[in-house]
């Protein structure tokens, strides 16, 4: 009578670890089979997305747009307030009115520019500020808001300071103030460039304040969860 053939072991259990515990497949973290991992059970990053969705940045970022926009209306108002007066004499020449300015040499018509200059800039670091402290993830859509707004609010007091300054027509204005009398030109402004002032501070700034202040991506853990374990060379890694 011959005794029973022992069965031979399967396939994919080595003889050295038959009867012990065996240990986790590689990558089992990625199917939440550890507690902790950075997976869960359905295979998804534990812990919600971060930032908000890309509908609700839009919306944001729609907000800033008309936000910023709007102190411009301010900027104008402070501009048509500090800018320096230029002033202007009307004469009659040949039965013709003529305007000239009264001091050729005056540099009245720089100050005009450089006056809403530094305000475009006080006003797009400010904002720039503003923005970061209430949205400090930031985002593109934002950015762009940013600059797009502060564009829109140099635009808006260009017009509004031309509007409250004085007339337009200055040669009506002249023959108003009469013959050799001393009247102020219209707010204009010489280099148009100056209206990329405000998006241009808004930007730098904000991104000065991201990379210094804003939220960091967090650290790769150093160690391996309880009951992870890292894919590599070892007894239970790869090749």
């Amino acid at each position: 009578m011959t005794a029973p053939l022992t069965p031979p072991p399967p396939p994919n259990e080595r003889p050295s670890q038959r009867g012990g515990p065996v240990p986790p497949p590689v990558g089992a973290h990625a199917v939440g089979a550890a507690p902790g991992g950075p997976y869960d059970v359905h295979g998804e990053p534990h812990g919600e997305q971060d930032g908000p969705g890309m509908l609700k940045e839009v919306w944001q970022a729609a907000v800033t747009v008309v936000v910023v926009a709007l102190f411009g209306a301010l900027l104008g108002v402070l501009w048509w307030q500090l800018a320096p007066n230029v002033p202007l004499v009307g004469d009659v020449v040949d039965g013709s009115w003529i305007v000239y300015l009264k001091d050729s040499e005056g540099e009245q018509a720089i100050g005009v520019d450089g006056t809403f200059t530094l305000l475009a800039l006080a006003f797009g670091a400010l904002s720039a500020v503003v923005v970061f402290l209430l949205r400090r993830r930031g985002g593109v859509p934002l950015v762009v808001a940013l600059g797009v707004g502060g564009l829109l609010g140099s635009l808006l007091a260009w017009w509004l300071g031309v509007q409250l300054g004085p007339a337009q027509d200055v040669i009506a204005h002249a023959k108003e103030a009469g013959e050799g009398v001393t009247f102020s030109a219209p707010l204009k402004l010489g280099a148009k460039g100056v209206l990329l002032a405000w998006p241009f501070a808004a930007l730098v700034v904000h991104l000065g304040l991201t990379g210094l202040f804003g939220p960091r991506d967090p650290e790769p853990d150093p160690w391996p969860a309880p009951g992870v374990y890292p894919a590599g060379p070892g007894p239970y890694g790869g090749k």
